[in-house]
């Protein structure tokens, strides 16, 4: 991890605290550095008011004893009721923040997160793959919707004051507005084996007319809708959705009701309930339709999966009729999706790099880090 951060440090030396760069730095700090006032003015005056007291009461006679006081009632009631305000104001401050940072913007752009030992991989909705680096546009909502293929790991931006665990099985959010242009530390923050402390990364924040030529200029996969639409033709999955099987169209961010354990429920069908109907079909199944879904575990990989929700998400659009199994290449970009500026694009196009699973060498970057946390 040392040689990796050295890389860093060659740039510029380690700070203390990061530059604020997102938009929910600077209130992030202010609840911090409020926190930690309160808790060194109290922490100061109740070992001061201990220390005093022991001095000034100390037993001076074997046959002194303590003079009994009368009740302060006004005494009583400042010490009970100045630390309760200051624990409201601690708590719903912190509760404001929580759930500004749980409210994820509709037009927010979508980058799909994969944390693996001991890398990261990154998907744009445009197709284009990234490993230990995500690029982002200044000024835009981002929305990371991430999973593990192994262990728990913990996707962290020191300089955006975020943080989120990533949990396999399931997916976790967080979403931020980039505030400040630059390249930022990125780090996985829970401990996940051998090689945690080179699971190491950055994360680069540019203009919008930057980052469409940034994706212009770079060799893409397939858009993951379009690649899910062919996953969903591949595993013959066209064969029974729409007939013995439910229709996709339209069910994303719908109430669905569901049989689970031999009783109706109703659930929202998001993207853990997709990824759940993949891999575990029989647990929860649609009422009225029997069990003919087989478990796609262990057949499918997280990407593909991540791409047959995508494809499952783009049957919502509203303005096409077409049912499972459409072609799809007319198929919109995903909300919020800033997609290649050809117009935009300036110096040769990033060749194609094949980069085996495994810790990608940061030096490989063709973009050296200018700031860091």
């Amino acid at each position: 991890m040392m040689s990796v951060l050295a890389q860093f440090e060659k740039i510029e030396p380690f700070r203390l605290f990061p530059k604020q760069a997102s938009n929910f730095a600077p209130e992030m700090d202010a609840l911090y550095f409020f926190l930690t006032a309160v808790s060194l003015f109290f922490t100061v005056l109740i070992f001061g008011l201990l220390i005093f007291f022991v001095i000034k009461y100390r037993r001076k006679h074997v046959d002194e004893y303590p003079e009994q006081l009368p009740t302060n009632m006004v005494l009583e009631l400042t010490w009970t009721f100045i630390p309760l305000l200051i624990a409201l104001v601690m708590f719903f401050w912190g509760a404001k923040l929580f759930v500004r940072m749980s409210n994820i913007p509709q037009n927010a752009m979508e980058i799909a997160v994969t944390g693996k030992q001991w890398m990261w991989n990154v998907q744009h909705p445009t197709g284009k793959r990234e490993k230990n680096e995500l690029h982002v546009p200044l000024g835009r909502p981002v929305k990371l919707r991430m999973t593990s293929e192994d262990v728990i790991h913990s996707f962290a931006l020191p300089a955006f004051r975020a943080k989120h665990d990533v949990v396999p099985g399931r997916y976790t959010e967080m979403w931020f507005t980039p505030t400040e242009a630059g390249t930022y530390y990125l780090f996985c923050t829970e401990y996940c084996g051998t090689l945690h402390s080179g699971m190491v990364g950055r994360l680069v924040v540019m203009g919008e007319q930057e980052y469409a030529a940034w994706l212009t200029n770079s060799v893409a996969d397939e858009a993951p809708h379009l690649a899910g639409a062919k996953l969903f033709e591949q595993f013959s999955c066209i064969t029974c959705h729409g007939q013995q099987a439910p229709t996709l169209a339209n069910i994303y961010g719908t109430p669905r009701r569901v049989v689970r354990g031999g009783k109706t429920v109703e659930v929202f069908a998001d993207e853990d309930y997709v990824r759940r109907a993949i891999l575990n079909p029989q647990a929860e199944l649609v009422e009225g339709y029997p069990p003919l879904m087989p478990t796609y575990q262990g057949i499918l990989t997280e990407d593909q999966v991540n791409q047959l929700i995508a494809y499952v998400k783009s049957l919502n659009d509203t303005n096409s009729s077409r049912p499972e199994g459409r072609p799809v290449d007319a198929a919109p970009m995903p909300q919020g999706a800033i997609v290649p500026d050809p117009a935009a694009a300036s110096g040769p196009r990033e060749s194609v790099m094949h980069v085996d699973d495994g810790i990608v060498p940061f030096g490989s970057a063709t973009t050296r880090p200018t700031t860091q946390p």
